[in-house]
């Protein structure tokens, strides 16, 4: 029996990077998985089937979580196709490094609207989904905690969601529902490949402030959101966990 048997959960942007991590790794432990994406159909897709095929169960479900109808309309196939809702992992946001002076208005919207709203709005839904007992998994930053420069819009984000956290662990803490976040260091996923922050200049920033001398893998913060799921933490809500070889960005 896996740490999440019988276990339902809703990982949001599943189709890349952590969040497809997330969703195999849950897979394993036995829970069923909704993995949720905005555009990348083909990607969910196969996440979906690759959890199929090692004996799991999984759907892909399109959602923009920052559209209250698309939240709605995402854990009500969930709900219909599983049941209760156990897990939330709120993982899709955007995530754009800019000097003061380029930041723009729409900028701005794109990521507090995704990556802080559409925490709001799928936490909502959640909660409703949940049935005497949850976890929440907020996905943050070590950004929030030391943000680097050109980041102050991104770290705000995950600076909001790390209260957010704080505060609904206390309101929802009599029904039995725990909220973390996780706040990874730099991993290496097909997003900082395709942004640079894998390699060259902030690769060597960001490694010269990690204690444990490497860039993350997916899988290593994979890890840490099954703990956060389980009962092996059912003693644990409010925290943020740096999750990142001991970076101080």
């Amino acid at each position: 029996m896996g740490k999440l048997a019988g276990k339902t959960a809703v990982v949001t942007g599943a189709s890349k990077g952590i969040g497809a991590g997330i969703a195999k790794a849950f897979a394993r432990e036995g829970a069923n998985v909704v993995v949720n994406y905005a555009r990348g159909k083909e990607d969910a897709e196969k996440v979906a089937a690759a959890i199929e095929k090692a004996g799991g169960k999984a759907i892909a479900v399109q959602a923009d979580v920052s559209k209250q109808a698309d939240v709605d309309r995402l854990f009500e196939i969930a709900r219909k196709t599983f049941g209760t809702i156990d897990v939330l992992v709120n993982n899709a946001g955007v995530y754009e490094f800019a000097p003061i002076d380029q930041v723009t208005e729409a900028s701005y919207r794109r990521m507090f609207d995704l990556n802080v709203l559409g925490t709001v709005l799928s936490t909502q839904a959640a909660v409703k989904s949940m049935n005497g007992s949850g976890s929440i998994i907020n996905l943050s930053s070590v950004a929030s905690l030391t943000p680097p420069a050109t980041a102050s819009l991104y770290s705000a984000t995950k600076g909001a969601v790390d209260v957010i956290t704080r505060s609904l662990a206390i309101e929802l803490g009599p029904k039995k529902i725990r909220v973390n976040s996780l706040a990874p260091g730099l991993v290496e996923t097909e997003g900082t490949r395709a942004q640079g922050t894998s390699e060259g200049e902030f690769k060597d920033y960001a490694l010269s402030r990690t204690p444990l001398g490497r860039v993350g893998a997916v899988d290593d913060v994979a890890k840490v959101a099954v703990f956060l799921a389980s009962d092996d933490s059912a003693w644990i809500t409010g925290e943020v966990l740096p999750v990142g070889g001991g970076a101080r960005l």
